[in-house]
């Protein structure tokens, strides 16, 4: 397990559809539910991990049918789990500790709480493509209690968006030789374009506190 989370962080694909096989979607399903559904994982790969799946796909490797079916359902999931979650357990999950450390930063919920704040209830599509508050933006809906048919709504729209998205371009854009060439180079900079409104958000923070 350990050697598999450390090939899913380098999204080293060789190594898992040759060590997986078919089961390969079993794990690609599981690890977008599980950044999306568990409020305490917000750190694994989505965007860069979709799209190095499309690139994959392109080669033959990977279908793309089953990746968009099998991943939009995933997030979906994930999704609900996590609103559910926040429904249920609320702000307690902050006092969930091991070794002494806070199992899950309360910085996260306000960077979200934020982001909602400002995007309103599109925060939960556009939440998708942003690390981090794509895993809190259901917990908070949750937590706040926010509508159920409405947060479901708008959590497909997001999920099918962001699944379809991602994986689909890695798939086009994988049949340019450089990205196949550079594809650790372009991950990286999804990965940076990924968090820049967040990078954004917080510096706009600190500066308005200081101003302040």
């Amino acid at each position: 397990m350990i050697e598999l989370f450390k090939h899913l962080i380098h999204l080293d694909f060789e190594w898992i559809v040759e060590t997986y096989g078919t089961a390969v979607y079993v794990v690609l399903f599981l690890v977008i539910f599980i950044e999306t559904g568990l409020v305490i994982m917000p750190f694994l790969p989505g965007d860069s991990l979709l799209f190095t799946a499309g690139i994959f796909a392109a080669s033959g490797q990977l279908n793309l049918f089953y990746l968009l079916a099998l991943l939009s359902v995933a997030a979906v999931l994930g999704d609900n789990v996590n609103y559910w979650i926040g429904r249920r357990v609320g702000l307690s999950v902050f006092n969930w500790k091991i070794r002494g450390r806070q199992l899950v930063k309360q910085s996260y919920l306000q960077q979200t709480e934020a982001f909602f704040e400002k995007r309103g209830v599109f925060a939960i599509i556009m939440a998708r493509f942003v690390p981090i508050v794509r895993t809190f933006t259901p917990f908070a809906a949750g937590v706040g209690k926010m509508n159920y048919r409405k947060f479901l709504t708008f959590d497909i729209i997001g999920g099918l968006l962001w699944i379809c998205s991602m994986t689909i371009a890695g798939y086009f854009l994988g049949n340019i030789p450089w990205i196949r060439e550079n594809n650790e180079k372009v991950v990286l900079i999804i990965v940076f374009i990924s968090v820049l409104p967040m990078l954004i958000s917080i510096l706009k923070s600190k500066l308005a506190k200081k101003n302040a």
